[in-house]
């Protein structure tokens, strides 16, 4: 399990954001991530939709029994709430504001965290750690239990002057511990609009060019809408310019794991997906009719090292909904689903109502309704689960929703409890 801390003492700079939806991507990539809340504002769990009142057990508690026997100690799987498939969050309170009062004097204070993380090892390819904007014993923990740290930086005058402060904090722990600490300097809410960001995007890379991440993560208002409703920004906007850039920066990580990590995961996993294209396009070329593939292109893709372009492309092409000659289509793509249903309003948003039969490659499941023309709103329930359709860019406005103005319409309703009021995916049928 690589171990990354998002930090940096100066506050602003995004670090929960990044924290989230860098989380949300690598878990989306396939690999099983686990994000621990380290900040007592708790912002992680607010910008995840979990209620502080329904916390149970927090990191706090974890924490603090870490350092009794056997018998006192709490397993931090009683605090992980599941966020989606491969992501897991173990949420923080106020009440860890306590743990530097309380904790300060104890000689292993610092080490508790990286103890408690060592347990769950096995279970997860990445640990993000979000820390609070000061250089405390909750930083330092994060920092003793973590192999590598980000430190998020907005492109800003004030950012760059505290930069070389906060690396310096850094490398001050690092020279006091065994293990390698590796420092990567990520560039953040970056509006290339602005001359001042430009000039400090390029001060950033002259002064610190070894430490950067070649991503950097643009200015885009979708991140901080996706918070507003609970939802990384691979569930709220798929489609969005945030999205694009955290896919990236999740790739650039798993691709900086070295060579044991790279072969056995990012070039195999690239594989078995153009593989696993080219089987789907074999078997879902009858349903397309008329207006399918061309027989050669098949052939010849098949034949062929396949671009991860495209793959994607094929894979866009597949996943999706269409008109055929036998009804309209919805083909979802949830390799890792044990069971997806379609609901919209063609079925009285049932959740169970519409189930959809797995695809032979298992890489997705798909179901034909006779769908006359009109307009349609629907979403896939993926494993209990509401969410969008990622390869449909056509969304509903939320205010579009013919619910919105009534009194039903709250993130504790029912049915749109569970699928909230985040926008709904759109068809028209001709």
């Amino acid at each position: 399990m690589r171990t990354i801390a998002i930090a940096n003492q100066k506050g602003g700079c995004g670090k929960t954001t990044v924290s989230i939806n860098l989380a949300a991507c690598l878990a989306r990539e396939g690999r099983r991530t686990l994000l621990v809340d380290m900040d007592p504002q708790g912002h992680c769990a607010l910008g995840l939709a979990v209620p502080e009142d329904q916390i149970e057990v927090s990191i706090y508690e974890v924490l603090a029994a870490a350092g009794g026997t056997n018998g006192d100690r709490i397993d931090i799987s009683r605090s992980i709430w599941q966020i989606t498939a491969n992501f897991d969050l173990s949420p923080a309170t106020t009440a860890l504001a306590q743990f530097e009062r309380d904790m300060s004097s104890k000689p292993d204070s610092e080490e508790r965290l990286g103890s408690v993380l060592s347990t769950v090892n096995d279970k997860y390819d990445f640990a993000l750690i979000d820390c609070p904007p000061h250089i405390g014993l909750l930083t330092r923990s994060a920092l003793a239990a973590a192999s590598e740290v980000i430190i998020p930086v907005d492109t800003g005058y004030f950012s760059l002057q505290g930069l070389s402060k906060q690396i310096e904090t850094v490398e001050a722990i690092r020279s006091r511990r065994e293990q390698p600490l590796e420092i990567r300097v990520l560039a953040n809410l970056y509006d290339v609009r602005t001359k001042l960001g430009r000039e400090i995007l390029n001060e950033l890379k002259r002064k610190f060019g070894p430490l950067m991440c070649s991503t950097f993560i643009n200015f885009n208002t979708k991140l901080r809408e996706g918070a507003s409703f609970g939802q990384p920004i691979t569930e709220y906007d798929p489609g969005s310019m945030g999205f694009r850039d955290f896919v990236r920066l999740a790739r650039e990580l798993v691709a900086a794991g070295g060579p044991e990590m790279v072969p056995t995961t990012l070039l195999r996993q690239a594989d078995e997906l153009a593989a696993k294209a080219q089987e789907l396009l074999a078997t879902s070329r009858p349903l397309f009719g008329k207006g399918g593939f061309e027989e050669g292109r098949i052939a010849q893709a098949a034949g062929e090292p396949v671009s991860h372009e495209a793959i994607q492309q094929k894979i866009e092409q597949i996943y999706g909904v269409r008109k055929t000659d036998e009804g309209v289509l919805f083909v979802a793509e949830a390799p890792s689903a044990r069971q997806v249903c379609l609901a919209g309003d063609f079925n009285g948003w049932s959740p169970t109502a519409t189930p959809m039969q797995r695809l032979e490659s298992g890489q997705g499941f798909r179901a034909m309704l006779p769908l006359g023309p009109g307009r349609y709103r629907y979403r896939y329930v993926v494993d209990g689960q509401w969410g969008m359709d990622q390869h449909n860019n056509m969304m509903t406005d939320e205010r579009d929703h013919p619910h919105f103005h009534s009194p039903r319409w709250r993130r504790d309703s029912v049915p749109f409890s569970s699928a909230s009021s985040s926008p709904d995916s759109r068809c028209e049928i001709g």
